[in-house]
């Protein structure tokens, strides 16, 4: 037998006043014990703190700035790495007849001689105009970009290992957002394309731990009923970075000087806003640093209204024994040790540990959480294909390139809040199949306008918005989804699971997108087609509104049996 802290003072008091018991005498280990309450962190921030105060909405949005910051790297390739115009040279050949007779606007520029033609603005518009990425090489535009998302992937799970341990989730942030800014300035001065695809490698690590540190960082300290609306809104912030993309672009003619001008923001966030943000109370909790986390506890509370009183304490489960990490003086414990009891409590605890615990390999072996497991590692990779493609396909429009990418960030906003707002009546399954197959029927009506004749470009444009619109509801909701299809015991893999098939899909889609320069309808009708296959297969998943989240597979098995 063990009497814990959980038992409290005044249990402590009557196991003593007890003297023996068993045949065991029980002596007192102190001759004074403070009442204290120990609370959770869940618990402490919705009876003391305030789930969702001023203090976490300053909070929230200083963190989610950071969002912003990787917006612009993931997509500043649009403008980077496009094809400038080009014009005929205005000379003569070496046989004196006028160049407009062997340079024409309607020619291919790989059929003509490189000395007939010229870009647009110079060599240095872009990567394509420096390097010449063009006729044959143009395969390395994609190359380029996927190597920006296949860093992204990495660098989520270097970062997340990173904020867990000592750097912490603020350190891991200054850590991202300080690589972020020197990847890019030294991407600014890359002498060739082999060194410029490695640093944008290198500057997908960095944004993928910022998008990490950022999103735990900010929904930390926000209590349980407010924190999944809240963790949705951090996708405005990444929106609004690729809306402002354009006017870094608009104002920086050459690609060299447009990298230098989208890593000042990481600059001065490091510089400005970093300082300002308070660390993760639950990591300090878990490292035992129990009076920081009180402290940014009480000064949360006191910029809500609040007040934390001092016979407050914190506590976190260790996992062994049941013992708490506490906030204060420990309050002294008996130990009674029975060997009968501890043998049954041993085999109790072990049958409940096989209960509890799962991996990937179960998911597997149930045919129901397969099936689920399936359908959403398709889903997600479709997802990241369709978004990303969609969102780099701007080049192959034929419209305004400027007004092409803010149209595209400006059209997720509503997509976030019409997901939210039906989110609860709709349902997820719903939800899902509807926004896939508009954004897939979408693409596929705009691919056909792309060879159309005589119709408008906007058309075709307004097809890939709504195509985006769709993808936007889709990412905004397919979290939720993800998490509530499986068991608490094995959550957290299948997220990791799927979230990478996700960063797989967008590893593809610059490819995708290259392939506009064969066929400006080839790229939509590939993205229609895979968003569409998307949605059909999310019809065999299960509704997840209103239904009870199971904690183990046994759980859950019992009750779609039951259903």
């Amino acid at each position: 037998m063990e009497i814990t802290t959980e038992q409290g003072a005044a249990g402590w008091l009557t196991a003593c006043s007890a003297g023996i018991e068993n045949g065991e005498v029980v002596e007192a280990v102190g001759s004074s014990v403070e009442q204290l309450e120990r609370l959770s962190m869940d618990d402490m921030l919705q009876l003391w703190v305030g789930e969702f105060g001023r203090a976490q909405l300053r909070h929230f949005v200083l963190v989610s700035l950071a969002w912003s910051i990787e917006g612009l790297q993931s997509l500043v390739m649009i403008f980077a790495d496009r094809q400038p115009s080009w014009q005929c040279r205005p000379h003569t050949n070496a046989s004196g007849a006028s160049n407009e007779s062997w340079c024409t606007p309607s020619a291919s520029i790989c059929d003509m001689d490189p000395s007939a033609w010229e870009w647009v603005g110079g060599p240095g518009i872009s990567t394509v105009s420096e390097w010449g990425l063009i006729c044959g090489h143009d395969y390395k535009i994609g190359l380029a970009q996927s190597a920006f998302f296949i860093g992204g992937l990495l660098g989520a799970g270097l970062f997340g290992s990173l904020s867990d341990s000592m750097l912490g989730r603020k350190g891991a942030l200054f850590c991202a957002c300080a690589m972020t800014a020197l990847a890019g300035l030294s991407t600014s001065q890359t002498p060739n394309y082999i060194v410029y695809v490695i640093l944008r490698a290198f500057t997908g690590l960095s944004c993928g731990g910022v998008g990490l540190s950022c999103f735990v960082l900010a929904t930390e300290p926000v209590g349980p009923s407010k924190r999944g609306q809240v963790g949705m809104s951090a996708f405005y912030f990444f929106s609004f970075g690729i809306m402002v993309l354009p006017v870094f672009a608009y104002f920086t003619h050459y690609w060299r000087l447009l990298y230098v001008a989208t890593s000042i923001p990481a600059v001065l966030y490091c510089v400005l806003v970093l300082p300002f943000i308070w660390e993760s109370p639950r990591w300090y909790l878990v490292q035992g640093r129990v009076k920081e986390a009180m402290h940014v506890l009480r000064t949360l509370a006191k910029q809500n209204g609040k007040y934390v009183p001092h016979g407050v304490s914190l506590e976190a489960n260790d996992g062994v024994n049941g013992r708490a990490i506490e906030g204060t003086d420990e309050v002294p414990q008996l130990e009674y040790i029975d060997q009968n009891s501890q043998l049954k409590d041993s085999e109790e605890m072990l049958i409940m540990s096989e209960k509890a615990s799962g991996t990937l390999l179960h998911v597997f072996q149930s045919p129901t959480l397969r099936l689920r497991m399936l359908i959403m590692i398709v889903i997600w990779f479709n997802c990241g294909t369709v978004y990303y493609g969609i969102s780099l396909n701007v080049v192959n429009l034929g419209f305004n390139l400027y007004l092409s990418v803010f149209f595209n960030a400006l059209v997720e906003m509503p997509a976030f809040m019409i997901t939210a707002l039906l989110l609860e009546i709709l349902g997820r399954r719903f939800m899902l199949v509807s926004a896939m197959l508009l954004s897939g029927v979408c693409c596929l009506i705009g691919s056909m306008l792309a060879v159309a004749k005589g119709i408008k470009d906007v058309a075709r444009v307004l097809c890939s918005l709504l195509g985006i619109f769709g993808m936007a509801a889709t990412y905004n909701l397919i979290y939720i989804y993800t998490a509530e299809l499986f068991p608490t015991v094995i959550r957290n893999a299948a997220l990791g699971l799927t979230t990478q098939m996700g960063g797989i899909g967008a590893i593809i889609a610059p490819g995708i997108v290259v392939l506009g320069h064969l066929n400006a309808s080839l790229p939509l009708a590939i993205f229609g087609a895979v968003a569409v296959m998307g949605g059909l297969l999310a019809i065999w998943l299960p509704e997840t509104l209103n239904q009870p989240l199971y904690e183990t597979l046994e759980g859950l098995e019992r009750g779609e049996v039951a259903i």
